[in-house]
């Protein structure tokens, strides 16, 4: 069903013992199940399996190539990037990848149209125009794009020329996403981020002006340093630049994943409390200048794809974060990438080495994932709506799963109705779950109801805190 309204309006502070008591390890829910159930005995020869699934089902396809490449380590990153000055060895990272995408088309020879591509990273405007040509040229010997397909390009200003954005809309692209995280000087210098207003001013200008139909910005809070001031600060100049989307995430402080972020003062890091009030500042900010709240963490105007999807109830979330869903599987390429298709995730070395000899060796360089039970396809469901939709109701899963599974998450939903309802998170009408203004601060914690994964999990050394 489609969404009923935009409620942020009415958002309020949470008490902060009930913020101490929500505020506890769990995922993000950018798949389920999510990365740690995924097994190392997933290997080539299963995702061969399950594109022959992907090549049976037809239909368009999502495309998602891992650039990962950076100038710089940015201290508070989560992503799998390989920081260097050295643009040659974006040529040899090329080569490999040619061969990467040779090999997986072979598998599927009839579903070749594309509806989507995403370049992610690192960084990909760390390529200079030549091989960026190179790149799209790779994807566009195998896959054709449908004349209204999503192409959508994450760049960092303070590297990305007004010649390269003018280049990938040439290219086709009509998409682009810039990270800003804060324009702070004293918050850019301890994450080791810096960036000018101006520089990231100018770019989206040159956006427009070439023709890009979106332009989202990103923004981090709960960064060392932030403060109600500063934020606000950061808020005003990125509205003045008035980008279609949003993405705002809470900082995921994970050093024993990621031990760069060791680097990180963390007695500089706002306690959860603060972190909700930078939140709660951000939501007022943008709805207060015609954005709508998408989910939990991203904002759009509302004559925007992403504002639209949620509003027909087609919005999907994955990798990306908050999306439009107009495929139902993606394929992606290039170390570490995650692929979606033919009900399993698989995820290609995350070491560059490896990958490397792999595809040289003639064998798509997946190393682990996850094959979906029926079970996972029926909540990885139900947890979607409720992060994207903020509801649920039981008669669309028994008319789209079965009453056995309408029963299944009838079930799962008692375990923790009660205390949800009586903290104000959730209403519920024996029908319909409905997630409460209060709620959507906390909707991740309201989305692990239906985890079936969350016991066996050691999620304190897995996950990110959901506050």
């Amino acid at each position: 069903m489609p969404f009923a309204g935009n409620e942020v309006a009415v958002l309020q502070i949470p008490s902060w013992d009930l913020i101490k008591k929500y505020d506890r390890p769990g995922p993000r829910y950018t798949s389920y199940p999510t990365a740690p159930e995924w097994k190392d005995d997933f290997k080539a020869p299963r995702y061969v399996q399950h594109l022959a699934r992907a090549e049976a089902a037809g239909g368009p396809l999502s495309i998602y190539v891992h650039l990962p490449f950076c100038r710089e380590m940015c201290r508070f990153c989560g992503c799998n990037v390989i920081a260097t000055h050295d643009r040659s060895r974006a040529d040899a990272y090329l080569d490999v990848l040619e061969k990467e995408v040779a090999l997986v088309a072979a598998h599927l020879p009839t579903r070749r149209t594309v509806s989507q591509l995403h370049w992610g990273g690192g960084t990909p405007t760390f390529l200079d125009e030549k091989q960026l040509t190179r790149c799209h040229a790779i994807l566009a010997r195998h896959f054709r794009f449908l004349p209204d397909a999503e192409l959508a390009v994450e760049i960092d200003p303070a590297i990305t020329s007004k010649a390269q954005v003018d280049l990938l809309a040439t290219l086709g692209f009509n998409r682009i996403s810039m990270g800003v995280q804060d324009f702070d000087q004293k918050v850019q210098e301890t994450v080791g981020r810096i960036q000018g207003e101006k520089e990231t001013a100018d770019l989206v200008a040159a956006a427009r002006a070439a023709g890009f139909k979106g332009v989202n910005l990103d923004l981090i809070y709960g960064l060392p340093y932030q403060t109600p001031e500063s934020w606000a600060d950061t808020l005003r100049r990125i509205l003045a630049m008035h980008p279609d989307r949003m993405a705002v995430f809470g900082f995921a402080y994970t050093p024993w994943f990621k031990p760069h972020q060791n680097l990180l003062p963390k007695e500089a890091l706002p306690n959860p409390e603060a972190r909700v009030r930078q939140f709660l500042q951000t939501v007022e900010a943008f709805t207060g200048s015609g954005y709508r709240l998408i989910g939990l963490d991203h904002f759009a105007v509302e004559t925007d794809e992403l504002s639209r999807a949620q509003r027909a109830g087609t919005m999907f979330r994955n990798f990306q974060g908050y999306t439009v869903r107009p495929a139902e599987d993606t394929v992606s390429f290039g170390v570490s990438s995650i692929s979606d298709i033919g009900g399993a995730y698989a995820q290609n070395s995350h070491k560059l080495k490896d990958w490397v000899d792999q595809v040289e060796a003639g064998t798509i360089p997946v190393d682990r994932g996850a094959a979906m039970s029926d079970d996972d396809v029926l909540r990885r469901f139900v947890i979607n709506r409720v992060m994207c939709q903020l509801r649920l109701d039981l008669e669309e899963v028994k008319s789209g799963f079965g009453a056995a599974a309408r029963d299944t998450i009838a079930a799962a939903l008692q375990v923790g109705l009660e205390e949800l309802k009586a903290d104000g998170l959730v209403a519920f009408d024996g029908h319909v779950l409905t997630v409460t203004p209060l709620g959507q601060l906390l909707v991740r914690n309201v989305a692990m109801l239906f985890d079936a994964y969350l016991q066996k999990q050691d999620g304190a050394k897995k996950f990110s805190r959901t506050v």
